[in-house]
């Protein structure tokens, strides 16, 4: 790798770090080629990704950002996983390594906060922006639902009393 391409993969990882709102750091030593293209579909079909990236050039995209800590993160066979969304390439990630024991959580990086293992499988447990925004819709439509119901209410009394003196006169 001559030093344009370093350049350029210091600049992309650089991307990734400031577009992703959280990026997940796991060692991958020993995975199959079919292991990785698995795990790479299940990130896609949430919207994130998975990348290999070489620890020096991963250090320098973080420019001391992250601190030692941040740098202690990439040592060994690494692969950053990263998404728009926080929580869904920490929940897929850590779905896989329940059941994968070659591949391990490591930390990541958030908002250039560095999390250790745990707080990314608490950030996994958290629901996913998809789920938020369902919950919020709900919340916002319940209220008018039953306003509307209330309403509704009294002119359905009043129409069955109409209904009934009806048929009584007709009777």
């Amino acid at each position: 790798m001559d030093r344009a391409q370093k350049a350029a993969s210091i600049e992309d990882i650089k991307g990734v770090f400031a577009d992703s709102g959280a990026v997940v750091v796991t060692h991958n030593l020993g995975l199959t080629v079919a292991e990785m293209t698995d795990l790479r579909l299940r990130l896609r079909e949430q919207g994130a990704a998975l990348k290999v990236v070489k620890n020096t050039l991963a250090q320098k995209a973080l420019d001391g950002s992250a601190g030692e800590a941040g740098d202690r993160l990439f040592s060994g066979p690494v692969a950053i996983a990263y998404a728009p969304d926080p929580v869904s390439a920490a929940k897929v990630v850590t779905e896989f390594a329940k059941g994968n024991d070659k591949f391990v959580v490591v930390g990541g990086l958030m908002d250039k906060d560095v999390l250790d293992a745990q707080a990314v499988a608490n950030l996994a447990k958290l629901p996913s922006l998809d789920e938020l925004r369902g919950k919020i819709v709900g919340l916002l439509q319940a209220p008018a639902t039953k306003v509307a119901g209330v309403l509704q209410a009294p002119a359905g009394q009043l129409a069955r009393v109409f209904g009934a003196y009806a048929a009584k006169d007709a009777a």
